[in-house]
């Protein structure tokens, strides 16, 4: 029979925002929930009838977000895109120092044959997940939430377009300027940080052995992350000010600025894409729920990106959220119940807190330039370098295959 348009926009919950964040849930939730689950992706981007990411960044998929996507579906069509990162070797120097002494080193698997992390393209991920969306039945609503109002039993939505839905649940997935928490009236605390990310790909002479390298030098760390073929993905931490001042220079010289920070080791490099600028800082939301609302990915949190886990933290909170909308319906309880959001609040926030707190300290220890606090710091990266089973316990962490993980992070089907 076919639906009225009154019944046709009544859904179970909305994914306000089409990025990673809001389609993996929306993936998640269609595995959960089943067929029968009214589901809908609200974002402008999903207009075109084959959306196509433009975002020419990478991300480090950690090995727990792997086992989601895998759950999911997803691994299969990105695999050939994702470039395993096999050794992982971290430096402390200055600009100027003729060599950069290796002070912890890490063998990039969290087991025996599984990699600690892959790098992947966003735009090869964001583009499988779109379409993978669109097979598996989820509504595309290519508009914005623009408002909402939390009624007994349900949220109504005011979209942009004009129109109005009606859901169970409201999940805020629109980025770290999130509208939607701003109209929950759910506060903030955070900081900038006077840095910028300069983001870009290169190519280079030799191949990288699926080694990643993060060089700390006084302006911030400097990553070199394996892609697939010889190149690599660069995130190099500026203060914004130099890194406007680099990204307004004529290519030759910013490849000059570069190739200082690069080395010789992988010999010859070219830029093979656009280089941009992200301003970095520090943002953690002061409840990640409200009436009916559930925020995820960079709606809750933002955090330094000095140890890749921006997107593996949003993908922490799909995998929990998820699971504890899966687990309250298959009692055929209300989705968005206090109970139900409390329940994944407590499953991330002390997560969030602690990962937001460690990668702040590390960006400001590291900030530090004088010599008495650079020996200090050495010293401790070469106490964790001599201990085995510490290194064991930070990467599997890292990796968020560590504690209490959700049953996606372990591979495991809701």
């Amino acid at each position: 029979m076919k639906q009225t348009t009154e019944q046709a926009r009544r859904y179970d919950v909305v994914m306000a925002g089409g990025g990673l964040a809001g389609l993996s849930l929306a993936l998640a939730l269609r595995q959960g929930l089943g067929e029968g689950a009214r589901l809908a992706v609200a974002d402008p981007a999903l207009a075109a009838a084959e959306p196509r990411s433009a975002d020419m960044r990478a991300s480090a998929i950690a090995a727990g977000a792997r086992h989601l996507f895998e759950a999911l579906g997803v691994w299969e069509h990105i695999a050939a895109q994702a470039e395993p990162i096999l050794s992982m070797e971290i430096t402390d120097s200055k600009l100027g120092d003729a060599a950069r002494p290796v002070f912890l080193s890490f063998a990039g698997e969290v087991e025996p044959g599984e990699p600690f992390a892959h790098m992947v393209p966003n735009a090869v991920l964001q583009d499988a997940m779109t379409a993978l969306a669109r097979a598996r039945g989820i509504d595309f609503l290519p508009t914005t939430v623009a408002g909402f109002t939390a009624e007994p039993g349900r949220v109504t939505l005011s979209l942009a377009d004009g129109t109005t839905a009606d859901a169970a649940l409201l999940a805020a997935c629109d980025g770290a300027r999130s509208k939607l928490r701003a109209l929950a009236g759910i506060g903030v605390v955070g900081w900038p940080y006077g840095q910028s990310a300069i983001v870009l790909t290169v190519g280079h002479e030799r191949p990288h052995e699926g080694k990643a390298v993060e060089h700390f030098l006084p302006a911030g760390p400097f990553a070199m992350l394996p892609l697939t073929g010889n190149r690599c993905s660069i995130v190099w931490t500026e203060t914004a000010q130099t890194a406007a001042r680099l990204l307004a220079l004529p290519r030759v010289l910013l490849q000059d600025e570069l190739e200082r920070r690069f080395g010789l080791e992988l010999g010859e490099i070219e830029i093979l894409d656009e280089p941009k600028a992200f301003p970095l800082g520090f943002q953690m939301a002061r409840a990640f729920v409200g009436t009916r609302l559930a925020l995820v990915g960079d709606a809750a949190h933002t955090i330094h990106p000095i140890a890749g886990q921006g997107i593996n933290m949003g993908l922490r909170d799909v995998a929990a959220l998820a699971e504890a909308i899966t687990d309250a319906a298959r009692l055929g309880l209300d989705v968005g119940t206090p109970d139900v959001l409390e329940r994944y609040q407590r499953w991330r926030r002390f997560d969030t807190l602690a990962m937001g707190a460690a990668t702040d300290g590390l960006n400001r220890l590291f900030g530090m330039r004088a010599d008495a606090v650079r020996l200090v710091r050495d010293v401790g990266l070469g106490i964790v370098e001599r201990m085995p089973g510490l290194k064991s316990f930070f990467i599997r962490d890292a990796a968020g295959i560590g504690g209490k993980a959700p049953k996606l992070l372990r591979g495991e089907a809701l």
